[in-house]
Protein backbone atom coordinates (compact mmCIF):
# COMPACT_ATOMS: atom_id res chain seq x y z
CA UNK A 1 0.00 0.00 0.00
CA UNK A 2 2.93 2.41 0.82
CA UNK A 3 4.50 1.83 -2.66
CA UNK A 4 1.43 2.09 -4.10
CA UNK A 5 0.36 5.34 -2.46
CA UNK A 6 4.32 7.19 -3.35
CA UNK A 7 3.78 6.03 -7.05
CA UNK A 8 0.55 7.79 -6.91
CA UNK A 9 1.96 10.69 -5.34
CA UNK A 10 4.78 10.87 -8.23
CA UNK A 11 2.43 10.64 -10.96
CA UNK A 12 0.59 13.80 -9.84
CA UNK A 13 3.54 15.59 -9.10
CA UNK A 14 5.21 15.07 -12.77
CA UNK A 15 1.69 15.76 -14.16
CA UNK A 16 1.33 19.26 -12.39
CA UNK A 17 4.69 19.88 -13.62
CA UNK A 18 4.37 18.91 -17.29
CA UNK A 19 0.98 21.63 -17.34
CA UNK A 20 2.69 24.40 -15.95
CA UNK A 21 5.64 23.44 -18.64
CA UNK A 22 3.04 23.49 -21.32
CA UNK A 23 1.25 26.67 -19.91
CA UNK A 24 4.84 28.31 -19.80
CA UNK A 25 5.19 27.35 -23.61
CA UNK A 26 2.00 28.53 -24.54
CA UNK A 27 2.83 32.06 -23.29
CA UNK A 28 5.57 32.63 -25.34
CA UNK A 29 4.98 30.44 -28.21
CA UNK A 30 1.67 31.98 -29.79
CA UNK A 31 2.08 34.16 -33.18
CA UNK A 32 -0.92 36.29 -32.76
CA UNK A 33 0.42 39.83 -32.05
CA UNK A 34 -2.99 41.43 -31.75
CA UNK A 35 -6.28 40.94 -30.57
CA UNK A 36 -7.22 39.35 -27.53
CA UNK A 37 -8.99 40.64 -24.41
CA UNK A 38 -8.45 43.84 -22.65
CA UNK A 39 -5.34 43.82 -20.99
CA UNK A 40 -5.44 46.65 -17.56
CA UNK A 41 -2.44 48.24 -15.32
CA UNK A 42 -4.02 45.96 -12.62
CA UNK A 43 -4.44 42.59 -13.66
CA UNK A 44 -2.71 40.18 -16.50
CA UNK A 45 -5.39 37.85 -18.12
CA UNK A 46 -3.79 34.89 -19.83
CA UNK A 47 -5.43 35.84 -23.06
CA UNK A 48 -3.54 38.24 -23.28
CA UNK A 49 -0.19 37.16 -22.08
CA UNK A 50 -0.86 34.26 -25.17
CA UNK A 51 -0.99 37.15 -27.65
CA UNK A 52 2.54 38.79 -26.90
CA UNK A 53 4.89 37.51 -29.66
CA UNK A 54 8.54 37.10 -27.71
CA UNK A 55 10.46 35.98 -30.80
CA UNK A 56 13.87 34.86 -29.01
CA UNK A 57 13.12 37.83 -26.41
CA UNK A 58 15.47 36.89 -22.74
CA UNK A 59 17.39 37.99 -20.16
CA UNK A 60 17.72 41.45 -19.10
CA UNK A 61 16.94 44.99 -21.16
CA UNK A 62 17.47 47.91 -19.24
CA UNK A 63 15.49 51.77 -20.22
CA UNK A 64 15.71 54.97 -19.31
CA UNK A 65 13.64 58.15 -20.05
CA UNK A 66 10.12 59.97 -20.08
CA UNK A 67 8.69 59.37 -16.29
CA UNK A 68 5.35 60.39 -18.32
CA UNK A 69 4.86 56.92 -19.66
CA UNK A 70 6.21 55.25 -16.53
CA UNK A 71 2.75 53.97 -15.86
CA UNK A 72 2.23 52.67 -19.20
CA UNK A 73 5.57 50.91 -19.18
CA UNK A 74 5.03 49.20 -15.96
CA UNK A 75 1.58 47.67 -17.04
CA UNK A 76 3.03 46.36 -19.97
CA UNK A 77 6.41 45.17 -18.65
CA UNK A 78 3.92 43.17 -16.14
CA UNK A 79 2.02 41.63 -18.79
CA UNK A 80 5.81 40.97 -21.54
CA UNK A 81 7.68 39.72 -17.91
CA UNK A 82 4.92 36.97 -17.53
CA UNK A 83 4.61 36.10 -21.07
CA UNK A 84 8.40 36.17 -21.88
CA UNK A 85 9.95 35.78 -18.89
CA UNK A 86 12.29 38.92 -19.75
CA UNK A 87 13.01 41.09 -16.94
CA UNK A 88 12.78 44.85 -17.71
CA UNK A 89 14.47 47.62 -15.96
CA UNK A 90 12.82 51.06 -16.73
CA UNK A 91 14.49 53.91 -15.09
CA UNK A 92 12.28 56.84 -15.65
CA UNK A 93 14.65 59.15 -14.93
CA UNK A 94 13.56 62.07 -17.62
CA UNK A 95 13.32 62.43 -21.25
CA UNK A 96 16.66 64.57 -20.74
CA UNK A 97 18.63 61.07 -19.13
CA UNK A 98 16.89 59.02 -21.48
CA UNK A 99 17.81 60.57 -24.56
CA UNK A 100 21.72 61.35 -22.90
CA UNK A 101 21.97 57.24 -21.89
CA UNK A 102 21.17 55.81 -25.40
CA UNK A 103 23.45 58.59 -27.46
CA UNK A 104 26.36 57.37 -25.23
CA UNK A 105 25.54 53.55 -25.80
CA UNK A 106 24.43 52.82 -22.63
CA UNK A 107 20.86 51.72 -23.41
CA UNK A 108 19.32 49.86 -26.26
CA UNK A 109 16.30 52.34 -26.47
CA UNK A 110 14.74 55.32 -24.59
CA UNK A 111 11.76 57.64 -23.83
CA UNK A 112 11.28 61.00 -24.89
CA UNK A 113 8.40 63.12 -24.83
CA UNK A 114 10.03 64.80 -27.36
CA UNK A 115 11.55 64.00 -30.42
CA UNK A 116 15.07 64.09 -31.06
CA UNK A 117 17.05 66.95 -31.83
CA UNK A 118 18.90 67.53 -34.92
CA UNK A 119 22.17 67.55 -32.41
CA UNK A 120 20.95 64.08 -30.37
CA UNK A 121 20.71 62.51 -34.26
CA UNK A 122 24.04 63.30 -34.80
CA UNK A 123 25.53 61.59 -31.76
CA UNK A 124 23.41 58.30 -32.17
CA UNK A 125 24.86 57.70 -35.29
CA UNK A 126 27.95 56.80 -33.06
CA UNK A 127 26.44 53.99 -31.19
CA UNK A 128 23.93 52.83 -34.15
CA UNK A 129 26.63 50.95 -36.36
CA UNK A 130 25.32 52.36 -40.13
CA UNK A 131 22.21 53.66 -38.71
CA UNK A 132 20.60 56.54 -36.20
CA UNK A 133 18.30 56.86 -33.67
CA UNK A 134 14.73 57.36 -34.54
CA UNK A 135 11.05 58.27 -32.86
CA UNK A 136 8.31 56.15 -32.76
CA UNK A 137 4.88 57.56 -31.49
CA UNK A 138 3.28 54.59 -28.82
CA UNK A 139 1.74 57.06 -25.61
CA UNK A 140 -0.22 59.74 -25.46
CA UNK A 141 -1.96 61.59 -22.97
CA UNK A 142 -2.79 65.22 -21.81
CA UNK A 143 -0.48 67.53 -19.60
CA UNK A 144 -2.69 67.75 -16.81
CA UNK A 145 -2.86 70.87 -14.58
CA UNK A 146 -3.38 69.89 -11.41
CA UNK A 147 -4.20 71.97 -8.51
CA UNK A 148 -5.06 72.34 -4.83
CA UNK A 149 -6.99 74.57 -3.59
CA UNK A 150 -9.48 74.18 -0.28
CA UNK A 151 -12.88 74.82 -1.39
CA UNK A 152 -12.43 75.12 -5.14
CA UNK A 153 -13.25 72.11 -6.95
CA UNK A 154 -13.70 73.26 -10.06
CA UNK A 155 -11.09 75.53 -12.05
CA UNK A 156 -11.17 77.10 -15.53
CA UNK A 157 -7.72 79.30 -16.57
CA UNK A 158 -6.91 79.70 -20.44
CA UNK A 159 -3.16 80.36 -22.20
CA UNK A 160 -2.36 83.90 -21.06
CA UNK A 161 -3.21 82.98 -17.62
CA UNK A 162 -1.23 80.07 -17.16
CA UNK A 163 1.37 81.62 -18.52
CA UNK A 164 1.55 84.46 -16.27
CA UNK A 165 0.74 81.99 -12.81
CA UNK A 166 4.14 79.79 -13.99
CA UNK A 167 6.42 82.96 -14.71
CA UNK A 168 5.28 84.48 -11.40
CA UNK A 169 3.25 87.42 -13.07
CA UNK A 170 0.26 86.48 -11.70
CA UNK A 171 0.75 85.58 -7.93
CA UNK A 172 -2.64 85.03 -5.90
CA UNK A 173 -5.60 83.09 -6.35
CA UNK A 174 -8.48 85.62 -5.71
CA UNK A 175 -6.47 87.75 -8.95
CA UNK A 176 -9.55 89.52 -11.12
CA UNK A 177 -8.00 87.41 -13.75
CA UNK A 178 -8.39 84.40 -12.48
CA UNK A 179 -11.97 85.90 -11.26
CA UNK A 180 -13.32 86.93 -14.19
CA UNK A 181 -12.77 83.00 -15.89
CA UNK A 182 -14.21 81.74 -12.62
CA UNK A 183 -17.30 84.03 -11.75
CA UNK A 184 -18.92 81.35 -9.47
CA UNK A 185 -16.07 80.22 -7.58
CA UNK A 186 -14.95 81.18 -3.94
CA UNK A 187 -11.31 82.04 -4.84
CA UNK A 188 -9.27 82.73 -1.08
CA UNK A 189 -6.69 85.11 -0.82
CA UNK A 190 -4.17 82.59 -1.01
CA UNK A 191 -0.48 82.86 -2.33
CA UNK A 192 -0.03 80.52 -5.80
CA UNK A 193 2.72 77.86 -4.85
CA UNK A 194 3.61 76.97 -8.59
CA UNK A 195 5.88 73.92 -9.24
CA UNK A 196 7.74 72.96 -12.27
CA UNK A 197 10.32 70.36 -12.97
CA UNK A 198 13.58 70.24 -12.32
CA UNK A 199 14.74 67.42 -14.35
CA UNK A 200 15.16 68.03 -18.07
CA UNK A 201 12.02 67.13 -19.07
CA UNK A 202 9.57 66.82 -22.45
CA UNK A 203 6.70 67.16 -20.53
CA UNK A 204 8.15 70.52 -20.02
CA UNK A 205 8.94 70.76 -22.90
CA UNK A 206 5.32 69.89 -24.37
CA UNK A 207 3.59 72.60 -21.70
CA UNK A 208 5.92 75.24 -22.81
CA UNK A 209 5.39 74.63 -26.59
CA UNK A 210 2.06 75.24 -25.34
CA UNK A 211 2.47 78.73 -23.72
CA UNK A 212 4.90 79.71 -26.72
CA UNK A 213 2.13 79.16 -29.59
CA UNK A 214 -0.90 80.04 -27.26
CA UNK A 215 0.28 82.94 -25.11
CA UNK A 216 3.62 84.52 -27.25
CA UNK A 217 2.74 88.21 -25.27
CA UNK A 218 3.05 86.55 -21.51
CA UNK A 219 5.64 83.83 -22.45
CA UNK A 220 8.99 84.93 -24.20
CA UNK A 221 11.42 82.15 -23.44
CA UNK A 222 12.62 79.79 -26.04
CA UNK A 223 11.35 76.40 -24.62
CA UNK A 224 12.97 73.36 -24.35
CA UNK A 225 13.60 69.99 -21.83
CA UNK A 226 14.87 72.93 -19.23
CA UNK A 227 12.37 74.62 -17.48
CA UNK A 228 13.65 78.26 -18.27
CA UNK A 229 11.37 80.74 -16.18
CA UNK A 230 12.27 82.53 -12.83
CA UNK A 231 10.43 81.45 -9.43
CA UNK A 232 8.31 79.01 -8.74
CA UNK A 233 9.61 75.82 -6.99
CA UNK A 234 10.98 72.25 -8.50
CA UNK A 235 10.53 68.80 -7.99
CA UNK A 236 12.08 66.32 -9.68
CA UNK A 237 10.33 64.08 -12.52
CA UNK A 238 6.00 64.02 -12.50
CA UNK A 239 5.92 61.79 -9.43
CA UNK A 240 7.89 64.60 -7.59
CA UNK A 241 5.72 67.90 -8.82
CA UNK A 242 2.59 65.78 -8.19
CA UNK A 243 3.72 65.17 -4.55
CA UNK A 244 4.09 68.74 -3.89
CA UNK A 245 1.08 69.52 -5.45
CA UNK A 246 -0.75 66.93 -3.39
CA UNK A 247 0.34 67.98 -0.17
CA UNK A 248 0.33 72.05 -0.26
CA UNK A 249 -2.97 73.98 -0.11
CA UNK A 250 -2.65 76.85 -2.76
CA UNK A 251 -0.10 74.56 -5.22
CA UNK A 252 -0.90 74.29 -9.20
CA UNK A 253 2.08 72.29 -11.41
CA UNK A 254 1.58 70.22 -14.44
CA UNK A 255 1.87 66.62 -15.17
CA UNK A 256 0.62 63.12 -16.91
CA UNK A 257 -3.35 62.65 -16.41
CA UNK A 258 -2.31 59.49 -14.47
CA UNK A 259 -1.23 61.98 -11.41
CA UNK A 260 -4.50 63.54 -11.15
CA UNK A 261 -6.64 62.34 -7.75
CA UNK A 262 -6.41 61.68 -4.19
CA UNK A 263 -5.85 65.40 -3.03
CA UNK A 264 -5.36 67.21 -6.67
CA UNK A 265 -7.83 68.36 -9.52
CA UNK A 266 -7.49 68.64 -12.91
CA UNK A 267 -7.93 72.53 -14.79
CA UNK A 268 -10.26 72.86 -17.64
CA UNK A 269 -8.98 75.30 -20.25
CA UNK A 270 -10.15 77.92 -22.30
CA UNK A 271 -8.96 77.29 -25.45
CA UNK A 272 -12.23 79.36 -27.03
CA UNK A 273 -14.18 76.42 -28.20
CA UNK A 274 -17.78 76.37 -27.27
CA UNK A 275 -16.93 74.66 -23.89
CA UNK A 276 -13.63 74.57 -21.47
CA UNK A 277 -12.11 71.14 -21.99
CA UNK A 278 -11.06 69.12 -18.75
CA UNK A 279 -7.96 66.52 -19.38
CA UNK A 280 -9.32 63.36 -20.98
CA UNK A 281 -8.14 60.58 -22.93
CA UNK A 282 -10.67 61.31 -25.36
CA UNK A 283 -10.01 65.00 -25.65
CA UNK A 284 -6.00 63.99 -25.63
CA UNK A 285 -6.87 61.42 -28.74
CA UNK A 286 -9.02 64.33 -30.80
CA UNK A 287 -5.95 66.46 -30.27
CA UNK A 288 -3.33 64.21 -31.62
CA UNK A 289 -5.48 62.64 -34.10
CA UNK A 290 -4.92 66.61 -35.48
CA UNK A 291 -1.21 65.67 -35.79
CA UNK A 292 1.15 65.79 -38.91
CA UNK A 293 4.15 62.92 -39.24
CA UNK A 294 6.78 65.54 -39.98
CA UNK A 295 10.36 63.37 -39.78
CA UNK A 296 11.67 61.70 -42.59
CA UNK A 297 12.56 58.19 -43.31
CA UNK A 298 11.42 55.72 -40.58
CA UNK A 299 11.48 58.38 -38.16
CA UNK A 300 7.90 59.18 -37.30
CA UNK A 301 8.27 62.44 -35.24
CA UNK A 302 5.03 64.54 -35.19
CA UNK A 303 3.58 67.77 -34.97
CA UNK A 304 1.39 68.66 -32.70
CA UNK A 305 -2.03 71.45 -32.94
CA UNK A 306 -1.60 73.42 -29.34
CA UNK A 307 -3.91 76.18 -30.82
CA UNK A 308 -7.03 73.96 -31.33
CA UNK A 309 -9.70 75.26 -30.68
CA UNK A 310 -12.10 71.85 -31.59
CA UNK A 311 -14.52 71.43 -29.51
CA UNK A 312 -13.54 68.49 -27.09
CA UNK A 313 -10.35 68.58 -27.92
CA UNK A 314 -7.82 69.23 -25.09
CA UNK A 315 -5.02 71.22 -26.08
CA UNK A 316 -2.04 70.65 -23.66
CA UNK A 317 -1.29 67.01 -25.03
CA UNK A 318 1.92 64.96 -25.16
CA UNK A 319 3.20 61.90 -27.14
CA UNK A 320 5.69 60.16 -25.76
CA UNK A 321 8.30 58.06 -28.49
CA UNK A 322 10.22 55.22 -28.21
CA UNK A 323 13.65 56.10 -29.10
CA UNK A 324 15.35 52.84 -30.95
CA UNK A 325 18.27 52.72 -33.75
CA UNK A 326 16.58 51.66 -37.18
CA UNK A 327 19.97 50.15 -38.10
CA UNK A 328 22.92 48.95 -36.36
CA UNK A 329 21.33 47.66 -32.96
CA UNK A 330 23.13 45.30 -30.60
CA UNK A 331 22.86 41.44 -32.00
CA UNK A 332 22.45 40.35 -27.91
CA UNK A 333 18.91 42.89 -27.30
CA UNK A 334 17.67 43.48 -30.51
CA UNK A 335 15.13 40.96 -30.41
CA UNK A 336 14.28 41.70 -26.82
CA UNK A 337 13.92 45.56 -27.69
CA UNK A 338 11.43 44.37 -30.68
CA UNK A 339 9.49 41.96 -29.14
CA UNK A 340 8.66 44.52 -26.22
CA UNK A 341 8.02 47.62 -29.32
CA UNK A 342 6.03 45.18 -31.04
CA UNK A 343 4.10 44.05 -27.60
CA UNK A 344 3.41 48.22 -26.76
CA UNK A 345 2.25 48.93 -30.37
CA UNK A 346 0.11 46.06 -30.48
CA UNK A 347 -3.71 46.06 -30.22
CA UNK A 348 -3.01 44.85 -26.92
CA UNK A 349 -1.16 47.18 -26.02
CA UNK A 350 -2.38 50.14 -27.34
CA UNK A 351 -5.78 49.22 -25.86
CA UNK A 352 -4.06 48.73 -22.33
CA UNK A 353 -3.53 52.76 -22.58
CA UNK A 354 -6.82 53.93 -21.89
CA UNK A 355 -7.96 51.92 -18.81
CA UNK A 356 -4.85 54.23 -17.00
CA UNK A 357 -5.29 56.99 -18.49
CA UNK A 358 -3.26 57.41 -21.42
CA UNK A 359 -4.45 58.24 -25.31
CA UNK A 360 -3.67 55.06 -27.32
CA UNK A 361 -2.33 56.72 -30.61
CA UNK A 362 -4.50 56.88 -33.51
CA UNK A 363 -4.88 53.93 -35.79
CA UNK A 364 -2.92 56.11 -38.69
CA UNK A 365 0.01 56.94 -36.36
CA UNK A 366 0.01 53.30 -34.87
CA UNK A 367 -0.19 51.41 -38.14
CA UNK A 368 3.35 53.14 -39.02
CA UNK A 369 4.79 52.66 -36.34
CA UNK A 370 4.14 48.76 -36.58
CA UNK A 371 5.95 48.74 -39.69
CA UNK A 372 9.01 50.25 -39.34
CA UNK A 373 9.59 48.56 -35.79
CA UNK A 374 9.58 45.07 -37.65
CA UNK A 375 12.12 46.78 -40.21
CA UNK A 376 14.89 47.55 -37.13
CA UNK A 377 17.88 45.63 -37.80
Amino acid sequence: MKLQRKNRLRALTLGAVAVSGALALTACGSDDNGGGSKASGNSSSAANASSIKCDGAKGQLLSDGSSAQKNAIDAWVKNFSQACGVQINYKAGGSGAGVTSFTQGQIPWAGSDSALKPEEVAASKKVCNGGQGIDLPMVGGPIAIGYNLNGVDNLVLDAPTLAKIFDGKITNWNDQVIKKLNPSAKLPDLKIQAFHRSDDSGTTDNFTKYLIATAPNDWKYSGGKTWQAKGGQSAAQSSGVAQQVKQTNGAIGYFELSYVGDGIKPVSIDTGAAQPVAPSTESATKAIADAKVVGTGSDLSLKLNYNTKADGAYPITLVTYEIACDKGNKADTLPTVKSFLNYMASEDGQKLLSGIDYAPMPDAIISKVRSTIATLS
